[in-house]
């Protein structure tokens, strides 16, 4: 061995092992032993083969603690796929039916003093064979508000023994009432002040799906009788700029009246038929809604503007 120009017959290799105790597989450039016994803790090694070696399990584990040297983002855990659900087109269409009536049904001896106590009390349906009925009917004309609705229309004629439909309008006070024969019916006088209403024929209009509160009969005072109205098929797919529902339940008089019928559910899309409308005053506010495939929008504050509800024929 040549040591700084001088050759050593009999030297001796000598190997310095500064790495830590122990033989690490593949770190420590000496032979291979087997002192697992001293594989130091702190590294967290293992042993296998008799020789100390880095189990990468362990070290995986140690990789996933985050420190100031290792601070990185861990990559995101793969999401679970969720089953779509399924579409409900009763869910999607938000179907809503109503059967209110604006119309009441009374029978032959119904006064009208017992009977309009409500903000409907304007159009009544009376059954058939109230001629036979002994209700009383007071005045003509102008009849006193303890007389029989249904007879006092049969009176007057705008209804017979058949029964049908007929529309009330409150008068106010009058000071005597008038006795007469009139189509069968018997009235009697009283030369008493006393309410009185009258009585008229429903008529029956044929619109179309732009037709609106605001052309057709608009809010008044005092109050006025729209006609039963006769909606076509299909509204639902007319157009929606010159067809606008605005509100929900209650709409204002610039709506479509078919097609907000269809969005309050007293009638169907693909059907049409009769409804019956009923003009009210201001509305400060309106509600939109998604109903029966239509989508109503909401105002605020509309300048002037009436309102109405729609109701159903059965």
């Amino acid at each position: 061995m040549n040591v700084w120009g001088q050759i050593w017959a009999k030297a001796v290799y000598l190997v310095c092992n500064y790495s830590p105790k122990g033989n690490w597989w593949g770190h420590a450039p000496y032979k291979h032993g087997s002192p697992c016994s001293a594989c130091p803790p702190s590294y967290g090694g293992g042993c296998r083969n008799n020789l100390c070696y880095k189990d990468d399990s362990t070290a995986r584990e140690r990789s996933r603690v985050e420190t100031e040297e290792n601070n990185f983002i861990e990559p995101e855990a793969p999401r679970s796929r969720k089953t779509p659900q399924q579409p409900d087109p009763e869910r999607d269409r938000n179907v809503v039916e109503s059967s209110e009536q604006m119309s009441q049904l009374v029978a032959c001896d119904t006064k009208l003093r017992d009977q309009c106590k409500g903000t409907t009390c304007n159009r009544y349906e009376c059954p058939a064979g109230c001629l036979e009925s002994t209700a009383r009917v007071v005045g003509t004309v102008y009849y006193e508000m303890q007389s029989s609705i249904c007879r006092a229309g049969i009176h007057y004629g705008v209804i017979d023994n058949e029964g049908g439909w007929m529309d009330v309008t409150r008068q106010g006070r009058k000071e005597f009432f008038i006795k007469s024969n009139k189509n069968g019916v018997q009235s009697i006088g009283k030369y008493q002040s006393a309410n009185a209403f009258t009585v008229s024929r429903v008529m029956v209009k044929v619109i179309t799906c732009e037709t609106t509160v605001a052309m057709l009969c608009p809010y008044q005072k005092p109050a006025r009788h729209c006609p039963r109205i006769y909606c076509p098929q299909n509204c639902l797919q007319g157009n929606a700029q010159s067809s606008r529902v605005i509100g929900t339940r209650t709409y204002s008089d610039k709506s479509s009246i078919c097609r907000s019928a269809v969005h309050a559910g007293v009638m169907k899309n693909e059907q049409g038929g009769y409804v019956d409308v009923m003009p009210t005053n201001n509305r400060k506010l309106y509600i939109g809604s998604y109903q029966n495939g239509i989508s109503s929008e909401s105002l605020q504050n509309p300048p002037g503007g009436k309102a109405f509800r729609v109701f159903a024929v059965i």
